[in-house]
């Protein structure tokens, strides 16, 4: 796909874009509110162009982007990608010592996480830099109600408002423990490294466990968290059409997928083992199509197996004449969880509807007609 057709897909959503050279080496990053203006914007002339930008241009012959539901997300994606890539034309933000960072205080028992410029040999983690300070306050202030953190510079000897707000755990109090906060401190660093979804899928665990365990209170906290992690901050995404499309021509399909079913398995040791179903029409989320299937088949822990499991039930048993065909069928996993739910699914009947399978925190797609992965 050429630049021209590329610029008539870019989406009107916030979202990370990155321009690439004619080897695909990436030689820009940045975000925008609409990256359908932002990358439009910089095939316009203009005298507005710094040089730096105006001899950039010349060279992309590619372009890609992330979606996403808001700047604030889009922000983490653009200096992970940046510090990921070192692009030659970001070279602001790369040399600057003046954009802010987040400082996360890790010599502390009890670390507090905030904004701060310039690093220092303080024993602080510190991420970014980050193009916009107020965004970046943003975050922080997303961050805190999600997860929850101190601020105060020193111990209280008794809790604050910020406890009665829902904005601190108060370990002043002994209300949260040095591991349990030292847990809540490495799921912070995994949300600002944009590893959302080995987030999810961590907290997805550690909520069947403390279920398991009747810590029900917990476990309810828990699931807050997870849905603040996929609705809130993130808002509901969409694929959309130009996301399908492009979608689309990377699996070689013949026509874009209006259905898609996507299946996963949830194991803590083996025990209390499920399987999810999620369901997007056009690329939007169908809940009222989704389905949680308990394990009854397989003792243990095999992975594969439950995954047999749950796609012959959907497929197979009673919710095949419920539930309308896919057009195409996600498996949680890489080349063995997809060829053991194939298996499964070609046997009942499904020949041509396209099977893929995505690796752990989404890597590498894996396709049953092709020996290497498709890297994301």
């Amino acid at each position: 796909m050429d630049i021209k057709e590329k610029l008539k897909k870019a989406p009107d959503q916030p979202g990370v874009y990155i321009f690439k050279d004619g080897d695909g080496k990436v030689l820009y990053v940045g975000k925008a509110s609409s990256l359908r203006n932002r990358v439009r914007s910089y095939f316009q002339r203009s005298s507005d162009q710094s040089p730096r930008i105006s001899a950039m241009i010349p060279r992309i012959r590619d372009i890609d982007w992330i979606t996403t539901a808001t700047e604030v997300e889009a922000l983490l994606y653009e200096s992970n990608l940046i510090k990921e890539h070192q692009p030659k034309y970001n070279v602001d933000l790369r040399d600057s010592k003046t954009y802010p960072l987040i400082k996360i205080t890790m010599s502390e028992d009890f670390p507090r996480v905030m904004v701060a410029r310039g690093r220092k040999s303080d024993g602080a983690l510190y991420f970014g830099p980050y193009t916009d300070a107020a965004l970046l306050r943003q975050a922080v202030k997303v961050i805190r109600k999600i997860f929850t953190f101190r601020t105060c510079a020193s111990l209280p000897r008794k809790a604050c408002v910020y406890d009665d707000l829902g904005l601190c755990s108060a370990p002043c109090e002994g209300k949260a423990s040095r591991g349990d906060y030292a847990e809540r401190i490495k799921e912070i660093i995994l949300f600002i490294e944009g590893r959302k979804g080995e987030l999810i899928k961590g907290l997805t665990g550690k909520m069947k466990e403390l279920s398991g365990e009747r810590r029900f209170e917990e476990a309810a906290e828990v699931r807050n968290q997870i849905e603040a992690l996929s609705t809130a901050v993130y808002g509901k995404r969409s694929v959309g059409a130009a996301g399908l499309s492009e979608l689309a021509e990377v699996l070689g399909l013949k026509k874009t997928p209006a259905r898609i079913e996507a299946f996963d398995i949830s194991n803590i040791k083996g025990e209390e083992a499920c399987g999810s179903m999620v369901t997007f029409r056009d690329g939007r989320p169908e809940k009222s199509k989704y389905r949680m299937f308990r394990i009854r088949e397989i003792k243990g822990q095999d992975d594969y197996a439950m995954m047999r499991e749950i796609v012959r039930r959907r497929y197979m048993g009673s919710l095949k004449d419920k539930l309308p065909t896919p057009n195409l069928i996600i498996i949680d996993g890489g080349r063995g969880h997809l060829s053991a739910a194939a298996h499964e699914i070609r046997s009942a009947g499904l020949k041509d509807v396209p099977i893929i399978g995505i690796a752990k925190v989404f890597e590498h797609i894996y396709t049953l007609d092709r020996t290497l992965p498709i890297a994301l």
